[in-house]
Protein backbone atom coordinates (compact mmCIF):
# COMPACT_ATOMS: atom_id res chain seq x y z
CA UNK A 1 0.00 0.00 0.00
CA UNK A 2 1.23 3.51 -0.97
CA UNK A 3 0.20 6.02 1.35
CA UNK A 4 0.31 9.89 0.63
CA UNK A 5 -0.60 13.03 2.29
CA UNK A 6 -2.48 15.85 0.84
CA UNK A 7 -2.88 19.74 2.08
CA UNK A 8 -5.66 21.79 -0.12
CA UNK A 9 -7.89 25.19 1.78
CA UNK A 10 -10.98 23.09 1.29
CA UNK A 11 -12.20 19.66 0.85
CA UNK A 12 -13.22 19.87 -2.48
CA UNK A 13 -9.83 20.84 -3.29
CA UNK A 14 -7.90 18.22 -1.66
CA UNK A 15 -10.18 15.31 -2.52
CA UNK A 16 -9.78 16.85 -6.52
CA UNK A 17 -5.55 16.79 -5.50
CA UNK A 18 -6.24 12.78 -4.33
CA UNK A 19 -7.82 12.20 -8.08
CA UNK A 20 -5.73 13.80 -10.19
CA UNK A 21 -2.35 12.69 -8.11
CA UNK A 22 -3.62 9.03 -7.35
CA UNK A 23 -6.45 7.81 -9.57
CA UNK A 24 -9.99 7.31 -8.45
CA UNK A 25 -9.39 3.89 -7.06
CA UNK A 26 -7.46 5.57 -4.14
CA UNK A 27 -8.73 4.86 -0.55
CA UNK A 28 -9.07 8.17 2.18
CA UNK A 29 -7.81 7.04 5.05
CA UNK A 30 -8.86 9.81 6.95
CA UNK A 31 -9.46 13.91 6.80
CA UNK A 32 -9.10 16.35 9.54
CA UNK A 33 -9.01 20.45 9.81
CA UNK A 34 -5.50 21.96 10.48
CA UNK A 35 -4.32 25.77 9.91
CA UNK A 36 -4.72 26.80 6.59
CA UNK A 37 -7.41 23.85 5.62
CA UNK A 38 -7.92 20.19 5.20
CA UNK A 39 -5.33 17.35 5.35
CA UNK A 40 -6.12 14.07 4.01
CA UNK A 41 -4.40 11.09 3.81
CA UNK A 42 -4.88 8.56 1.09
CA UNK A 43 -3.44 5.47 -0.40
CA UNK A 44 -3.37 2.92 -3.31
CA UNK A 45 -2.35 -0.47 -4.13
CA UNK A 46 -4.51 -1.22 -1.77
CA UNK A 47 -5.92 -5.03 -1.01
CA UNK A 48 -9.37 -4.41 -1.60
CA UNK A 49 -10.80 -7.19 0.23
CA UNK A 50 -10.42 -5.14 3.22
CA UNK A 51 -13.21 -3.16 2.19
CA UNK A 52 -15.47 -5.83 1.24
CA UNK A 53 -17.16 -6.50 4.18
CA UNK A 54 -20.45 -7.81 3.68
CA UNK A 55 -22.44 -4.76 5.88
CA UNK A 56 -24.68 -2.66 4.68
CA UNK A 57 -22.70 0.61 4.00
CA UNK A 58 -24.24 3.06 6.39
CA UNK A 59 -23.10 0.35 9.26
CA UNK A 60 -19.53 0.27 6.82
CA UNK A 61 -16.67 0.73 9.75
CA UNK A 62 -14.57 1.73 6.76
CA UNK A 63 -17.04 4.68 6.16
CA UNK A 64 -16.79 5.53 9.26
CA UNK A 65 -13.38 5.63 9.45
CA UNK A 66 -13.09 6.86 6.51
CA UNK A 67 -15.25 10.10 6.04
CA UNK A 68 -14.47 10.68 2.40
CA UNK A 69 -15.71 7.50 0.66
CA UNK A 70 -14.85 3.53 -0.14
CA UNK A 71 -12.64 3.63 -3.24
CA UNK A 72 -14.18 0.49 -5.04
CA UNK A 73 -17.13 1.99 -5.02
CA UNK A 74 -15.75 4.79 -7.16
CA UNK A 75 -18.14 7.50 -5.34
CA UNK A 76 -16.98 11.00 -5.08
CA UNK A 77 -16.86 11.42 -1.12
CA UNK A 78 -19.08 14.50 0.30
CA UNK A 79 -17.00 16.66 3.02
CA UNK A 80 -17.95 15.68 6.55
CA UNK A 81 -16.20 16.67 9.73
CA UNK A 82 -13.69 13.80 10.77
CA UNK A 83 -15.27 11.78 14.14
CA UNK A 84 -13.45 9.13 16.06
CA UNK A 85 -16.22 7.55 17.55
CA UNK A 86 -19.91 7.64 16.14
CA UNK A 87 -22.69 9.72 17.82
CA UNK A 88 -25.80 8.61 19.31
CA UNK A 89 -27.52 10.06 16.04
CA UNK A 90 -25.27 8.24 13.69
CA UNK A 91 -27.26 5.01 14.70
CA UNK A 92 -30.66 6.79 13.89
CA UNK A 93 -32.66 4.78 11.30
CA UNK A 94 -30.16 1.38 11.82
CA UNK A 95 -30.39 -1.95 13.69
CA UNK A 96 -29.87 -1.73 16.80
CA UNK A 97 -27.57 -5.00 16.60
CA UNK A 98 -25.53 -3.36 13.73
CA UNK A 99 -24.82 -0.46 15.81
CA UNK A 100 -23.90 -2.18 18.88
CA UNK A 101 -22.19 -5.25 17.24
CA UNK A 102 -18.99 -5.84 19.48
CA UNK A 103 -16.97 -6.58 16.12
CA UNK A 104 -18.24 -3.42 14.17
CA UNK A 105 -17.29 -1.51 17.59
CA UNK A 106 -13.74 -3.13 18.10
CA UNK A 107 -13.17 -2.71 14.04
CA UNK A 108 -13.75 1.16 14.46
CA UNK A 109 -11.92 1.30 17.11
CA UNK A 110 -8.89 -0.79 15.72
CA UNK A 111 -9.00 1.17 12.68
CA UNK A 112 -8.92 4.60 14.54
CA UNK A 113 -5.75 3.62 16.50
CA UNK A 114 -3.89 2.62 13.21
CA UNK A 115 -5.27 6.10 11.54
CA UNK A 116 -3.37 8.11 14.92
CA UNK A 117 -0.18 5.56 14.58
CA UNK A 118 0.07 6.34 10.99
CA UNK A 119 -0.56 10.21 11.30
CA UNK A 120 2.34 10.26 14.02
CA UNK A 121 4.43 8.25 11.94
CA UNK A 122 3.74 10.25 9.22
CA UNK A 123 4.84 13.45 11.23
CA UNK A 124 8.10 11.94 12.55
CA UNK A 125 9.23 11.48 8.88
CA UNK A 126 8.54 14.83 7.37
CA UNK A 127 10.21 16.22 10.63
CA UNK A 128 13.38 14.07 10.33
CA UNK A 129 13.50 14.88 6.68
CA UNK A 130 13.71 18.41 7.22
CA UNK A 131 15.90 18.12 10.00
CA UNK A 132 18.57 15.91 8.06
CA UNK A 133 18.05 18.39 4.80
CA UNK A 134 18.19 22.06 6.93
CA UNK A 135 19.40 21.32 10.24
CA UNK A 136 20.08 25.22 10.76
CA UNK A 137 16.60 25.96 9.92
CA UNK A 138 15.29 23.01 11.96
CA UNK A 139 17.75 24.40 15.48
CA UNK A 140 16.12 27.38 14.86
CA UNK A 141 12.55 26.34 14.70
CA UNK A 142 13.80 24.60 18.37
CA UNK A 143 14.92 27.11 20.15
CA UNK A 144 12.18 29.42 18.59
CA UNK A 145 9.32 26.77 19.98
CA UNK A 146 11.20 27.23 23.27
CA UNK A 147 10.14 30.86 22.92
CA UNK A 148 6.43 29.47 23.14
CA UNK A 149 5.68 31.49 19.44
CA UNK A 150 2.83 30.04 17.90
CA UNK A 151 3.91 26.89 14.94
CA UNK A 152 2.69 29.44 12.09
CA UNK A 153 4.90 32.35 13.60
CA UNK A 154 7.83 29.74 13.84
CA UNK A 155 7.24 28.55 10.37
CA UNK A 156 7.50 32.42 9.00
CA UNK A 157 10.25 34.16 11.24
CA UNK A 158 12.17 30.67 10.92
CA UNK A 159 12.26 31.12 6.87
CA UNK A 160 15.57 33.70 6.72
CA UNK A 161 17.61 30.85 8.49
CA UNK A 162 17.49 28.50 5.07
CA UNK A 163 19.68 31.30 3.95
CA UNK A 164 22.22 31.71 6.97
CA UNK A 165 26.32 30.98 7.03
CA UNK A 166 26.24 29.22 10.61
CA UNK A 167 24.05 28.41 13.52
CA UNK A 168 24.69 32.18 15.09
CA UNK A 169 23.57 33.97 11.81
CA UNK A 170 20.44 31.81 11.53
CA UNK A 171 19.01 32.51 15.09
CA UNK A 172 19.95 36.41 14.12
CA UNK A 173 18.30 36.32 10.97
CA UNK A 174 15.31 34.85 12.98
CA UNK A 175 15.32 37.64 15.95
CA UNK A 176 15.50 40.07 13.47
CA UNK A 177 12.54 39.28 11.67
CA UNK A 178 10.73 38.21 14.45
CA UNK A 179 11.27 42.02 15.36
CA UNK A 180 10.06 43.32 12.27
CA UNK A 181 7.14 41.02 12.56
CA UNK A 182 6.34 42.72 15.92
CA UNK A 183 3.79 46.08 15.49
CA UNK A 184 4.72 48.60 17.25
CA UNK A 185 2.56 52.05 17.49
CA UNK A 186 3.65 55.90 17.89
CA UNK A 187 3.10 57.01 21.87
CA UNK A 188 3.00 60.51 20.93
CA UNK A 189 0.43 61.47 23.29
CA UNK A 190 2.78 61.68 25.59
CA UNK A 191 4.29 64.69 23.61
CA UNK A 192 1.43 66.05 21.90
CA UNK A 193 -1.75 65.23 25.13
CA UNK A 194 -5.42 64.04 23.90
CA UNK A 195 -7.99 61.90 25.78
CA UNK A 196 -6.91 58.28 26.72
CA UNK A 197 -8.57 55.80 28.51
CA UNK A 198 -7.22 52.57 29.24
CA UNK A 199 -9.59 49.64 29.24
CA UNK A 200 -8.40 45.70 30.23
CA UNK A 201 -9.42 42.64 32.58
CA UNK A 202 -9.74 42.29 35.86
CA UNK A 203 -6.03 42.51 37.55
CA UNK A 204 -3.97 43.64 34.59
CA UNK A 205 -2.63 46.59 35.96
CA UNK A 206 -4.34 49.41 34.94
CA UNK A 207 -4.67 51.94 37.46
CA UNK A 208 -0.80 51.21 38.01
CA UNK A 209 -0.30 52.00 34.32
CA UNK A 210 -2.32 55.27 34.12
CA UNK A 211 -0.29 56.13 37.42
CA UNK A 212 3.02 55.88 35.57
CA UNK A 213 2.00 56.96 32.40
CA UNK A 214 0.52 60.56 34.64
CA UNK A 215 4.31 60.18 36.38
CA UNK A 216 5.72 60.46 33.14
CA UNK A 217 3.88 63.01 31.80
CA UNK A 218 4.40 65.30 34.81
CA UNK A 219 8.62 64.95 34.64
CA UNK A 220 8.20 65.85 30.64
CA UNK A 221 5.91 68.90 30.80
CA UNK A 222 4.46 69.64 34.42
CA UNK A 223 1.43 68.79 36.87
CA UNK A 224 -0.67 71.25 35.72
CA UNK A 225 -1.23 69.78 32.19
CA UNK A 226 -2.41 66.54 32.78
CA UNK A 227 -5.42 65.51 35.07
CA UNK A 228 -6.75 61.71 35.74
CA UNK A 229 -10.44 60.02 35.65
CA UNK A 230 -12.14 57.14 36.89
CA UNK A 231 -14.98 55.44 35.60
CA UNK A 232 -14.59 52.38 38.21
CA UNK A 233 -17.95 52.34 40.02
CA UNK A 234 -18.06 48.93 40.41
CA UNK A 235 -15.41 47.62 43.19
CA UNK A 236 -15.90 49.34 46.42
CA UNK A 237 -12.96 52.01 46.83
CA UNK A 238 -12.16 51.64 43.33
CA UNK A 239 -11.19 55.47 43.09
CA UNK A 240 -9.23 55.46 46.66
CA UNK A 241 -5.96 54.10 45.20
CA UNK A 242 -6.11 56.77 41.77
CA UNK A 243 -7.02 59.65 44.20
CA UNK A 244 -3.79 58.59 46.36
CA UNK A 245 -1.87 58.50 43.00
CA UNK A 246 -3.33 61.74 42.17
CA UNK A 247 -2.30 63.61 45.18
CA UNK A 248 1.10 62.07 45.30
CA UNK A 249 1.64 63.40 41.56
CA UNK A 250 -0.22 66.68 42.57
CA UNK A 251 -3.14 66.03 39.45
CA UNK A 252 -6.58 66.20 39.48
CA UNK A 253 -8.60 63.30 39.93
CA UNK A 254 -12.60 63.57 39.37
CA UNK A 255 -14.74 60.55 38.90
CA UNK A 256 -17.74 59.57 36.38
CA UNK A 257 -20.22 56.99 36.55
CA UNK A 258 -21.79 56.97 33.24
CA UNK A 259 -21.03 58.83 29.42
CA UNK A 260 -23.42 61.52 30.74
CA UNK A 261 -20.89 62.27 33.74
CA UNK A 262 -17.65 61.58 31.61
CA UNK A 263 -18.84 64.24 29.02
CA UNK A 264 -19.06 66.94 31.32
CA UNK A 265 -15.94 65.79 33.70
CA UNK A 266 -14.31 66.04 29.91
CA UNK A 267 -15.75 68.59 29.08
CA UNK A 268 -14.65 70.38 32.57
CA UNK A 269 -10.74 69.73 32.13
CA UNK A 270 -10.95 70.77 28.43
CA UNK A 271 -7.94 73.51 29.36
CA UNK A 272 -5.44 70.06 30.46
CA UNK A 273 -3.91 68.61 27.49
CA UNK A 274 -3.36 65.10 28.73
CA UNK A 275 -6.76 63.55 30.45
CA UNK A 276 -5.75 59.59 30.82
CA UNK A 277 -9.43 57.55 31.80
CA UNK A 278 -8.97 54.89 34.30
CA UNK A 279 -12.15 52.11 33.48
CA UNK A 280 -13.15 49.51 35.39
CA UNK A 281 -11.52 46.14 34.91
CA UNK A 282 -13.84 43.18 33.82
CA UNK A 283 -13.83 39.67 32.75
CA UNK A 284 -13.55 40.01 28.66
CA UNK A 285 -17.07 37.99 29.84
CA UNK A 286 -18.88 40.37 31.28
CA UNK A 287 -22.56 40.93 30.19
CA UNK A 288 -21.36 44.80 31.61
CA UNK A 289 -18.22 45.37 29.42
CA UNK A 290 -20.74 46.91 26.39
CA UNK A 291 -22.15 49.72 29.03
CA UNK A 292 -18.03 50.48 29.49
CA UNK A 293 -17.86 50.79 26.13
CA UNK A 294 -21.09 53.02 25.83
CA UNK A 295 -19.59 55.13 28.12
CA UNK A 296 -16.43 55.38 26.05
CA UNK A 297 -18.19 55.86 22.56
CA UNK A 298 -20.94 58.22 23.58
CA UNK A 299 -19.50 61.32 25.55
CA UNK A 300 -18.53 63.20 21.88
CA UNK A 301 -15.33 63.49 22.72
CA UNK A 302 -12.70 61.43 20.50
CA UNK A 303 -10.97 59.27 22.95
CA UNK A 304 -7.76 57.20 22.07
CA UNK A 305 -8.03 53.76 23.72
CA UNK A 306 -5.31 51.50 24.86
CA UNK A 307 -5.70 47.72 25.86
CA UNK A 308 -3.54 46.95 28.38
CA UNK A 309 -2.28 42.96 28.26
CA UNK A 310 -0.85 40.84 31.22
CA UNK A 311 1.95 39.04 30.20
CA UNK A 312 1.28 36.20 32.28
CA UNK A 313 -2.03 35.52 30.64
CA UNK A 314 -2.07 32.19 28.27
CA UNK A 315 -2.33 32.98 24.62
CA UNK A 316 -5.80 31.72 24.52
CA UNK A 317 -7.21 34.12 27.07
CA UNK A 318 -4.77 37.16 25.30
CA UNK A 319 -6.44 36.35 21.84
CA UNK A 320 -10.28 36.01 23.64
CA UNK A 321 -9.62 39.44 25.44
CA UNK A 322 -8.17 40.99 22.43
CA UNK A 323 -11.73 39.52 20.51
CA UNK A 324 -14.27 40.95 23.54
CA UNK A 325 -12.30 44.69 23.99
CA UNK A 326 -12.41 45.66 20.02
CA UNK A 327 -15.73 46.14 19.75
CA UNK A 328 -14.43 49.67 20.57
CA UNK A 329 -11.62 51.09 18.04
CA UNK A 330 -8.01 50.15 20.41
CA UNK A 331 -5.50 52.44 19.47
CA UNK A 332 -2.69 50.26 21.19
CA UNK A 333 -1.23 48.02 23.91
CA UNK A 334 0.27 48.65 27.08
CA UNK A 335 1.35 44.76 28.15
CA UNK A 336 2.03 44.61 31.69
CA UNK A 337 3.87 42.28 34.49
CA UNK A 338 6.67 41.56 32.17
CA UNK A 339 8.83 40.95 35.53
CA UNK A 340 6.48 37.67 36.04
CA UNK A 341 6.29 36.20 33.45
CA UNK A 342 8.08 32.83 32.06
CA UNK A 343 7.42 33.53 28.65
CA UNK A 344 6.54 36.04 26.14
CA UNK A 345 5.93 33.89 22.96
CA UNK A 346 2.39 33.71 23.92
CA UNK A 347 1.70 37.78 23.67
CA UNK A 348 4.15 38.25 21.20
CA UNK A 349 2.14 35.47 19.06
CA UNK A 350 -0.94 37.11 20.29
CA UNK A 351 -0.33 40.62 19.27
CA UNK A 352 1.25 39.63 15.88
CA UNK A 353 -1.72 37.51 15.23
CA UNK A 354 -4.67 40.24 16.01
CA UNK A 355 -2.37 43.16 14.53
CA UNK A 356 -2.34 44.78 17.65
CA UNK A 357 0.54 47.49 18.08
CA UNK A 358 2.24 48.02 21.27
CA UNK A 359 2.63 51.17 22.86
CA UNK A 360 4.36 50.91 26.60
CA UNK A 361 5.32 47.59 28.67
CA UNK A 362 5.88 47.61 32.24
CA UNK A 363 7.82 45.59 34.27
CA UNK A 364 7.39 46.06 38.13
CA UNK A 365 5.44 48.81 40.14
CA UNK A 366 7.55 51.43 40.12
CA UNK A 367 5.89 55.05 39.35
CA UNK A 368 7.07 55.90 36.96
CA UNK A 369 10.24 53.99 36.17
CA UNK A 370 9.08 50.90 35.47
CA UNK A 371 7.15 51.80 32.43
CA UNK A 372 8.75 52.12 28.91
CA UNK A 373 8.11 52.81 25.52
CA UNK A 374 7.53 49.27 23.50
CA UNK A 375 10.69 48.38 21.31
CA UNK A 376 10.69 45.41 19.14
CA UNK A 377 14.24 44.50 19.52
CA UNK A 378 14.13 44.81 23.17
CA UNK A 379 10.98 42.65 23.31
CA UNK A 380 12.36 40.21 21.36
CA UNK A 381 15.94 40.26 23.11
CA UNK A 382 13.70 39.35 26.36
CA UNK A 383 12.09 36.62 25.33
CA UNK A 384 15.27 35.35 23.63
CA UNK A 385 16.84 35.22 27.24
CA UNK A 386 13.29 33.74 28.84
CA UNK A 387 13.54 30.73 25.92
CA UNK A 388 17.00 29.83 26.75
CA UNK A 389 15.91 29.26 30.44
CA UNK A 390 13.48 26.46 28.75
CA UNK A 391 14.71 23.52 27.96
CA UNK A 392 14.40 22.78 23.97
CA UNK A 393 11.83 20.72 22.97
CA UNK A 394 12.20 17.06 21.84
CA UNK A 395 12.30 15.91 18.54
CA UNK A 396 8.73 14.46 19.31
CA UNK A 397 7.17 17.14 20.46
CA UNK A 398 8.87 18.82 16.87
CA UNK A 399 7.30 16.57 14.73
CA UNK A 400 4.02 17.10 16.23
CA UNK A 401 4.05 20.49 15.98
CA UNK A 402 4.98 20.85 12.38
CA UNK A 403 5.42 17.27 10.96
CA UNK A 404 1.80 17.62 9.81
CA UNK A 405 2.81 21.38 8.13
CA UNK A 406 4.69 19.63 5.51
CA UNK A 407 2.50 18.56 2.57
CA UNK A 408 3.09 15.82 0.25
CA UNK A 409 5.04 13.16 1.97
CA UNK A 410 5.34 9.88 0.90
CA UNK A 411 6.49 6.76 2.33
Amino acid sequence: MKVKRFFAPDMRQAIKRVRDEQGPDAVILSNRQVEGGIEIIAATDYDESVFDTPVPAAANPAADACPAAVAPQHKEPSPVPEETAPSPKRGAGLPADWVQDPAIVSMREEIRQLRGLLENQLAHLAWSDRARRSPLHAEVMRRLSAMELDATLVEKVSAPALRARDSDHAWQLALDELSATLPIADNDFLDHGGVVALVGSTGVGKTTSVAKLAARYVLRHGRRHVALVTTDSYRIGAHEQLITYGRLLGVPVQVASDHKELRSVLNSLADKRLVLIDTAGMSQRDVRLTEQFATLVDTGVPIRTLLVLSATLHASVLEETIRAFSEVAIDGAVVTKLDEAVSLGGVLSTVIRQHLPLMFITNGQRVPEDLQPARAEGLVKAADELGRACQLPADSAMAERFGGMQANVLV
